[in-house]
């Protein structure tokens, strides 16, 4: 049995009780998804015929614990969910596919979160998220110590704040700032890796439209670098990902698949490579099974649901 990390209600103080380690640690957002097909997204003011609704579990931190476990790494959540079905659901979920909930606090005062999702024949997709209890989780009372500790902007940005002074130099600390907003630069300092795609790149370097070429991407991704030792990763969706330090780039070919909906590949993404830099795989092999974990991912409606396992991304 490993240490439980513990943050002192009076200053964020480490403390140390009995518990066990955990390959992966991911704070995050639980949703109920809500999908509605479409043969092509609407346009600003128009109605457009839904084909069929669906409902899946869903939220940025969820599909990336899902990602981990299913990959084989031991993982933990941090989250809030309300004391409803869909809540119950998701928990549910987590446990099914082998995920830690320990940590997951249930709430009557807020519903469960919720997020809207219109995905197109081609597998684009649009989503509007109602955050619920995601938006009021605090700093855990305590968690597992991990190799890898995962988080999004989906909860607030004081909560994971909090969780990566504590583990501070106790392992690696992975940023998927997603969405973009303005307060996820602020935990920027405190990450060994940044995780965006082009658009939300775009979004924190300033600019005004999503760079294409590598280059480019490189240019771009160092004005978010904020301390010596730093990568930032692009995720280009079928093009792949690009990983960008303080002197070098280079890009790591995606792979190819059989699109039917998009929803939750940059989580998939983000979730296996925790997973494998949490077994001591370099960089570029890490990123090689997360762009082979993100196709797959796509292969399937839904996106928890669309995680692939270990042995399916290995026959890819």
């Amino acid at each position: 049995m490993g240490e439980r990390l513990a943050i002192e209600a009076s200053g964020g103080m480490e403390k140390r009780q009995e518990g066990r380690g955990m390959n992966v640690v991911v704070l995050g957002s639980l949703n109920l998804d809500v999908v509605c097909r479409v043969e092509a997204l609407p346009a600003p003011g128009e109605t457009v015929p839904g084909l069929g609704v669906r409902r899946f579990p869903g939220g940025k931190g969820l599909n990336q614990a899902v990602a981990a476990a299913r990959w084989g790494a031991r993982t933990a959540m941090i989250g809030k969910v309300g004391d409803d079905e869909a809540g119950r659901y998701l928990l549910a979920t987590l446990t099914e596919a082998g995920v830690d909930t320990a940590s997951i606090s249930v709430t009557g005062e807020s519903p469960t979160g919720q997020a809207y999702i219109f995905v197109s024949a081609s597998g684009e997709n649009m989503i509007v998220v109602a955050g619920g209890a995601n938006l009021g989780l605090g700093p855990p009372a305590s968690f597992d110590p991990a190799s890898v500790y995962l988080t999004q902007l989906e909860t607030p940005v004081a909560a994971a704040r909090a969780v990566f002074e504590v583990v501070a130099g106790r392992g690696l600390i992975l940023l998927n700032a997603a969405p973009a907003i303005a307060a996820g630069a602020s935990l920027f300092p405190l990450a060994d890796f940044i995780i965006v795609n082009e658009v939300e790149l775009a979004h924190y370097a300033g600019v005004d439209e999503a760079p294409f070429h590598l280059d480019d991407v490189s240019a771009l991704a160092r004005r978010l670098i904020a301390r010596e030792g730093q990568r930032v990763i692009v995720t280009l969706g079928a093009a792949g990902a690009a990983a960008v330090d303080g002197g070098h780039a280079f890009l790591v070919p995606g792979k190819p698949a059989k699109v039917v909906d998009t929803t939750g590949a940059g989580d998939c993404f983000c979730g296996v490579l925790a997973a494998a830099l949490s077994e001591g795989a370099d960089l570029a092999q890490a990123m090689d099974q997360a762009n082979a974990a993100a196709a797959l991912s796509t292969e399937t409606h839904g996106a928890a649901v669309s995680m692939p396992r270990r042995e399916q991304i290995a026959a890819s």
